[in-house]
């Protein structure tokens, strides 16, 4: 039995940063709904638990709790072109730019009775299943140290991830068409000495296009989650109630496939599809947390 529909956001092509930004407002409005003091939100649904997909428009560094650059290394870094950013996430130093599918999973681990540990095994088993169903049996997972996804001896997915109040943040990052790996060089990725990094690209033939990973991809994630993925049309970039300027803004996700299509599972009450367009523009008000939920220990 599926664990209830979860929203996906995809956002295309943009800023790191930006992806962040609709991540947190992802996050605010399923601890708004989780919470049981929060004020009921008629235009949320139950749980409001969604997936952040991106792919970073430019390059860029970002590190967790751990493996912040010096700041030596961060001057040479910034001297490349590169954005640096110091994220709430578990995870040492990775860099992210174009050619990679961030995924960015808001789920209620405690409406899914799933602990952390078991999260992170089952964002990794949705890479490595999208890895064979693209014709690629050897990739695997491994446990910490080299937790994520790998090809051979070059990791493919890194996994970070962050987890307040029960809901989860971060996610995974997928190197999947011509990521320029040379950036890697500059740091320690992952913290892991003397292990390499690869892409689907590289080790898959036909070069893939965004779309032909991102539908296999999302067909791994329903089946690993147990859920139902909510589609609708997607809307153009709307700027946040009250941002300003147009560097202000906040882009309302690009819902679906392209095109304007949707796969509504069967039984889905309709409701959870019309006004998804409203529910977004409420997520980007910024709902908040009641503040009382216990974070689940490790």
């Amino acid at each position: 039995m599926s664990r209830g529909a979860v929203r996906v956001l995809r956002l295309g092509p943009l800023p790191y940063a930006e992806a962040l930004r609709v991540q947190e407002r992802c996050v605010g409005a399923a601890r708004a709904s989780s919470c049981r003091g929060a004020e009921p939100r008629p235009h949320l649904p139950p749980a409001a638990e969604s997936v952040v997909l991106s792919e970073p428009a430019g390059p860029v560094y970002a590190w967790g709790l751990r493996g912040a650059p010096a700041a030596e290394l961060a001057a040479r870094l910034r001297e490349k072109g590169a954005g640096l950013a110091a994220v709430r996430r578990g995870g040492h130093v990775t860099f992210h730019g174009p050619g990679q599918l961030l995924a960015f999973p808001v789920l209620d681990l405690r409406r899914r009775r799933l602990g952390l540990r078991g999260y992170v095994g089952s964002l990794a088993e949705v890479g490595v299943r999208l890895c064979r169903r693209l014709g690629l049996p050897a990739a695997r997972a491994l446990p910490p140290p080299l937790t994520g996804v790998w090809l051979g001896d070059g990791k493919v997915g890194a996994i970070g991830v962050h987890c307040g109040h029960y809901i989860t943040s971060h996610g995974l990052a997928l190197k999947y068409c011509c990521t320029d790996l040379a950036w890697f060089e500059h740091i320690v990725p992952c913290g892991l000495e003397g292990k390499g990094v690869t892409s689907l690209s590289a080790s898959w033939p036909p070069r893939p296009r965004r779309r032909n990973v991102l539908e296999p991809f999302l067909d791994c994630f329903q089946e690993v989650f147990d859920c139902a993925l909510v589609f609708s049309e997607e809307p153009r970039t709307r700027r946040a109630p009250g941002a300003g300027g147009a560097a202000g803004g906040v882009p309302a996700a690009s819902w679906g496939l392209g095109g304007g299509e949707r796969r509504i599972p069967t039984g889905l009450p309709r409701a959870l599809v019309l006004g998804q367009e409203a529910w977004l523009l409420g997520l980007l008000d910024g709902p908040k947390c009641c503040g009382g939920c216990p974070t689940p220990a490790l």
